[in-house]
């Protein structure tokens, strides 16, 4: 009789894991980004943003939503860290890429590193958030502007889900809408890419 309770709480309490891999150029703040959403949902503060410095290596997060769990990899993003995403990619149901919208100098660079990401075979059909950080502050670029830039590369690919939206993770302007959006998107893609059933 207990394994037959035991077997349908563990069946009732089941929860459904994610795996969002957030990428991007160094300084683009993918790590306030993380911080700022585990803050959101957890309601445990995260680090201070003047604690936070460039990730060697990665930084873990999760949070859950509904009846599922997303577990957030931030992969570092200096150059010589770009040839570690490649190892992530298979396990991933979702990428969030995080650019630095007060950057112009380095567009071009953001967005050769965007299409080599999109081009793997191992990211095909994954559902893209791509987000125009740090617009709390007057050089930012909108995200329209953005976009212009990004454009050939979001018309190669196809029937995924990708959407381009403006943030400020120091702020939290834009974080939850871009986290329930990507949420939605994981559950609309669970054919092609099944949660995990922890």
């Amino acid at each position: 009789m207990y394994s037959l309770f035991s077997g349908l709480y563990k069946y009732l309490t089941r929860q459904e894991e994610y795996y969002v891999i957030i990428l991007g150029l160094d300084n683009a703040g993918k790590t306030t980004l993380l911080e700022r959403i585990k803050a959101m949902y957890t309601g445990v503060r995260g680090l201070s943003p003047d604690k936070i410095g460039p990730t060697v290596g990665l930084n873990i997060g999760k949070i859950d939503i509904e009846r599922s769990r997303l577990k957030l990899w931030d992969l570092g993003g200096q150059r010589d860290l770009h040839s570690i995403w490649e190892r992530y990619y298979p396990e991933a149901h979702g990428i969030i890429f995080v650019i630095d919208a007060t950057d112009r100098a380095r567009l071009d660079e953001c967005q050769k590193t965007f299409e080599k990401i999109m081009m793997r075979d191992e990211v095909e059909g994954v559902p893209v958030l791509m987000l125009a950080n740090k617009q709390d502050l007057p050089a930012a670029m909108a995200v329209e502007e953005i976009k212009e830039t990004f454009n050939k590369i979001a018309s190669g690919l196809g029937a995924r889900d990708s959407k381009a939206m403006p943030v400020s993770a120091l702020a939290g302007d834009g974080v939850r809408d871009a986290v329930e959006w990507l949420y939605t998107r994981l559950q609309y893609n669970r054919d092609n890419r099944p949660p995990i059933i922890d």
